[in-house]
């Protein structure tokens, strides 16, 4: 019998994705959304119900429990993600205190597993090399506010009988990424044939397509990991290889002005994942 899936975030830029992995996989997913997003979800994926809320992080422990009534996994992907304010927003505390009455509700109903959606700015990320047994030293209140979930659902599940997950995400790009982060701004710029003003890119990074990080969560909410997984592609890439690979779809390398900004001093040089080898990857797209 197929896994029924409860998903928040199925209208985000990660949750769509876990979405439509989910669907391609015949799993039956509920759908949990905020009040007025329902539009947003795609239209091309069946979805068993849609259940939305004015505010899902202020919803009580019992609206949980009885969200989840029937359910066999939750993949929680909602979480304030403003682009610009995120990661000093205090609405992370919000999320934190939410996600925690939703796993009490989602004990409370008996589901098997609870998977949640971390980062890898939880890590000490002077490390370089991340494996899921890192240290974790949070600088900013977004990947504190994880952490701290993180920390509390590791501890909590397990006593109820619930299996915990928990997906650290690296540097996702994609479908339906903000224009301001660095892929769309580079396509932007060179489609247009427009100069590229770029640090060093010196800085090494694990750079992974939003859909294969999709897929990769759909497989841990569907297999039987547990604990802390690095969603990455494990391979060491360069902003400027990064970047040259982007300019070479438009045979405009020439574009690209490498040093015209400043590098960020306290940028961490490299971060990169270490990969469960369990759970399949196709590779840098």
């Amino acid at each position: 019998m197929s896994a029924k899936v409860l998903l928040t975030g199925a209208t985000g830029f990660v949750g769509r994705q876990i979405l439509r992995a989910l669907a391609d996989a015949g799993t039956s997913v509920r759908a949990v959304v905020r009040e007025g997003s329902e539009s947003r979800l795609p239209a091309d994926v069946s979805i068993e119900k849609i259940i939305a809320s004015p505010d899902i992080f202020s919803e009580s422990a019992a609206w949980w429990q009885a969200a989840c009534e029937g359910i066999d996994t939750v993949v929680h992907a909602a979480w304030y993600a403003e682009p610009g304010q995120y990661l000093q927003s205090p609405r992370n505390l919000d999320c934190l205190e939410g996600s925690l009455e939703m796993a009490k509700g989602a004990a409370e109903a008996r589901v098997r597993r609870f998977i949640g959606i971390g980062t890898c700015f939880e890590y000490d990320l002077s490390l370089g090399m991340l494996k899921t047994d890192a240290p974790i030293r949070p600088t900013t209140p977004y990947a504190g506010a994880k952490a701290a979930t993180f920390m509390a659902l590791s501890q909590y599940l397990p006593l109820r009988h619930v299996d915990f997950a928990w997906c650290r995400l690296f540097y996702l790009y994609g479908e339906g990424e903000d224009a301001r982060r660095l892929v769309p701004y580079l396509h932007q710029k060179l489609s247009v044939g427009e100069p590229v003003d770029l640090t060093s890119g010196n800085q090494i990074r694990d750079f992974v397509d939003v859909a294969e990080a999709g897929r990769q969560i759909a497989a841990v909410a569907l297999g039987e990991t547990k604990g802390p997984v690095n969603i990455c592609s494990g391979i060491p890439i360069t902003v400027r290889q990064m970047a040259e690979r982007i300019a070479d779809e438009y045979g405009r390398r020439d574009l690209l002005r490498f040093g015209a900004r400043p590098d960020n001093l306290i940028d961490p040089p490299c971060v990169v994942g270490v990969k469960d080898q369990s759970i399949p990857v196709s590779g840098l797209k």
